[in-house]
């Protein structure tokens, strides 16, 4: 059996889009420096080649106005085009969030259907030594609460390909975040890797001990603290939910229910983050499995500094996740010494 190849996160997001385009003329890429000849392509190199392949018609630098450029592609996705936009960091989806979420999220349900938005925004989220406060934000919980938008989060090249080309085909707007920190890890991606479902999610490691939900950089980290954690007879079962919309909580729940704990890891800010929405689907569907109350571990409620040494003060380190797994799993077992 030949050996699978292994490549970047950011060489299978590019694979996804060239694969895409040259399967479905009406998908265009648009973005800040996304069509830069040459050793171009972006900040971080997903648009590499692209340009020389489809010309710039189908490869469209933009001027630095984000909510210009999220609000043409709209248009452009009512029209019938099929646009896949980079913006340079996550943080700047604050610039577009009218087009995004007043107008893309909403158009089709407003229209009774008669409409179509097939528009993929690409961004990329969470701290990575030293971007500071305006550079490093994980801001997917604001985009979870808004209905008629897709969440993707992948966490592997392997996800990476093959969420985007389910992305790209939707008929509906969808938020895909990538993670700096994983442009340039290598996993397994098969040379002909087809669509991923959305709202499927994935257990990346089984165990009896505990549940974790994790994403991206932190479920890394979450996978690397389990194999400390086995050494003391603890086994986590990791799930990485892959969309936040649509949300795979019956995995989730699944899982609950022969774990009876829950422990849920997010780099962004603890205080409205997505770790209390399944928290909360737990509690309504599985509450009498829990012998312990559900933990999280999620960053500060602060900017992300720019001394990489305050920062990893802010966002959650491996020894503050073992303990609080250590704490889930060995310390009172009693849910209800909670309401003493």
């Amino acid at each position: 059996m030949p050996e699978q190849r292994s490549v970047t996160y950011s060489a299978a997001l590019n694979e996804a889009l060239q694969e895409e385009m040259r399967r479905d003329p009406t998908v265009f890429v648009m973005g800040e420096e996304v069509a830069v000849w040459g050793d171009g392509g972006g900040v971080f190199g997903v648009t590499k080649g692209l340009v020389e392949e489809f010309g710039p018609k189908r490869v469209r630098n933009t001027p630095i106005s984000e909510e210009g450029i999220v609000a043409t592609a709209v248009g452009a996705a009512l029209t019938g085009l099929r646009p896949v936009v980079e913006l340079m960091y996550g943080d700047f989806l604050t610039l577009a969030m009218d087009p995004l979420v007043n107008q893309a999220a909403k158009l089709r349900y407003m229209f009774g259907g008669q409409v179509q938005v097939p528009l993929v925004l690409r961004s990329n989220i969470g701290a990575s030594g030293g971007k500071a406060a305006q550079h490093s934000q994980s801001l997917e919980s604001w985009l979870m609460h808004v209905p008629g938008l897709k969440l993707v989060l992948p966490s592997t090249p392997y996800d990476a390909k093959g969420l985007l080309k389910t992305a790209i085909r939707d008929n509906n707007p969808v938020v895909f975040l990538e993670h700096k920190l994983l442009y340039f890890t290598r996993g397994p991606v098969p040379e002909e890797q087809d669509t991923i479902p959305f709202g499927q999610a994935m257990i990346c490691r089984a165990g009896g001990s505990a549940t974790v939900v994790a994403t991206q950089a932190m479920l890394k980290m979450a996978l690397t603290a389990a194999d400390h954690l086995a050494l003391e007879g603890i086994e986590l079962e990791i799930i990485d939910p892959r969309t936040l919309v649509p949300l795979d909580i019956n995995t989730i729940i699944e899982s609950v229910r022969r774990t009876n704990r829950l422990l849920i890891c997010h780099e962004a800010v603890e205080r409205g983050g997505w770790a209390g929405e399944i928290a909360m689907q737990v509690l309504e569907h599985v509450f009498d499995y829990l012998d312990a109350p559900i933990s999280r571990v999620c960053a500060k409620n602060l900017p992300v500094p720019y001394s990489t040494t305050l920062e990893e003060v802010v966002i959650p380190r491996i020894q503050e996740f073992i303990s609080a797994v250590r704490m889930l799993v060995n310390g009172s077992n009693a849910l209800e010494s909670v309401f003493l």
